[in-house]
């Protein structure tokens, strides 16, 4: 009689064990499923970005340069502006030599581009009426060149490779 309750206590237990490693199993495909259309859903209401706001779908390395003068005096653009720490920005400086690099892979969207990011990721101020503390028609004026062709797209431009963009406050 022993030896029966120990055969049908190891039985009992295998089929315990069988049990649970089934409704683990089938766990693990419903997670997998709703994992699956989680994604499917989340690819399909993602928001579609007209071609026209699409720079590359391939990624970019350019690199503007930047002068700003105010009142006569070169500010200086410092060295490693979006370096720093875990976080290494697309768009950044590695000398102090006004040289932009804009580094992004994949999809690179017009607002990456933008003069206005640049100071964003710099902490500073820069858009139509104001450059770092200095406001239009307050001790001066506020003007932009690219290339030499004076541009009013001020923070909102969207820097090309090569660019040779001076902001001027005088």
């Amino acid at each position: 009689m022993e030896y029966k309750n120990k055969k049908e206590h190891k039985k009992e237990r295998q089929e315990k064990k069988e049990s649970t490693r089934k409704i683990l199993e089938i766990s693990l495909w419903v997670i997998a499923i709703g994992i699956v259309i989680g994604v499917v859903f989340w690819v399909v209401t993602l928001p579609k970005l007209p071609q026209t706001e699409i720079i590359s779908n391939t990624g970019v390395h350019w690199h503007p340069h930047l002068s700003i003068k105010i009142n006569g005096e070169n500010i200086e653009i410092p060295a490693n502006i979006g370096i720093g720490g875990a976080v290494h920005n697309p768009m950044h400086t590695h000398e102090a030599d006004g040289i932009i690099h804009a580094e992004y892979s994949g999809v690179v969207r017009e607002k990456d581009l933008t003069l206005g990011n640049f100071f964003k990721i710099w902490g500073k101020t820069f858009n139509s009426n104001e450059i770092m503390g200095n406001i239009d028609g307050e001790g001066g004026k506020l003007k932009m060149l690219v290339n030499g062709v004076e541009n009013k797209e001020f923070d909102k431009y969207v820097m090309k490779d090569n660019d040779n963009i001076e902001i001027i406050f005088e």
